[in-house]
């Protein structure tokens, strides 16, 4: 259903009462929205269910959006507030660490996280692996600038930031994403060259 329209003029058929002209929305910002909302959740399912949320709530928001930047920066608003919110509603699973079952999924998870680390040789799934690795400021940045193709100036709106303060914590988030890669993935790194 990907139409030729700008995203305002698909806002426009919207606000005017042409309910179905989202779908052209959702169906260009789904993987971008779905991205943003896994770097949050780390998990396919919530990611999913939050994305759902996020699309929700940026359609019944819709007459709040003025058009002053562009409709991705205005949409990753709605993602962070929703994936925050999501993220305090679940509740963290406890076990007793008297059952016996805990030592076994705990045993199974270690070998198959050994186990992916082999088999991911791909650099993105690599890079993507690295990132997790980052605290949540420089995962962040790093994920607006390559994965949402966001500018600078972009970056700084949504951050609240000076475009150049943004190009400096880009730049470190680098310098820190490059240092996780040459610690966790030297192997990986090195048959990649």
């Amino acid at each position: 259903m990907s139409t030729g329209l700008s995203d305002n003029e698909i806002i426009g058929k919207v606000l005017r009462g042409d309910q179905q002209a989202y779908a052209g929305l959702v169906e260009r910002y789904q993987n971008y929205v779905f991205t943003l909302a896994m770097r949050f959740t780390k998990n396919r399912e919530d990611a999913e269910e939050a994305s759902q949320d996020i699309f929700i709530k940026a359609y019944r928001s819709l007459a709040d959006f003025r058009g002053a930047s562009k409709f991705s920066t205005w949409l990753y608003t709605i993602v962070n507030t929703t994936c925050i919110t999501f993220l305090r509603k679940r509740k963290l699973e406890t076990y007793s660490l008297d059952h016996e079952k805990i030592f076994e999924m705990a045993d199974s998870k270690d070998s198959g996280f050994r186990a992916n680390l082999v088999e991911q040789k791909s650099r993105t799934n690599m890079v993507n692996e690295a990132i997790t690795l980052l605290g949540h400021d420089d995962a962040e940045i790093i994920t607006l600038f390559y994965k949402a193709e966001q500018s600078l100036e972009e970056i700084g709106k949504i951050l609240g930031l000076d475009p150049k303060t943004a190009k400096v914590r880009l730049h470190r988030a680098r310098q820190r994403l490059k240092e996780k890669m040459e610690t966790y993935f030297a192997e990986e790194v090195k048959d990649l060259n």
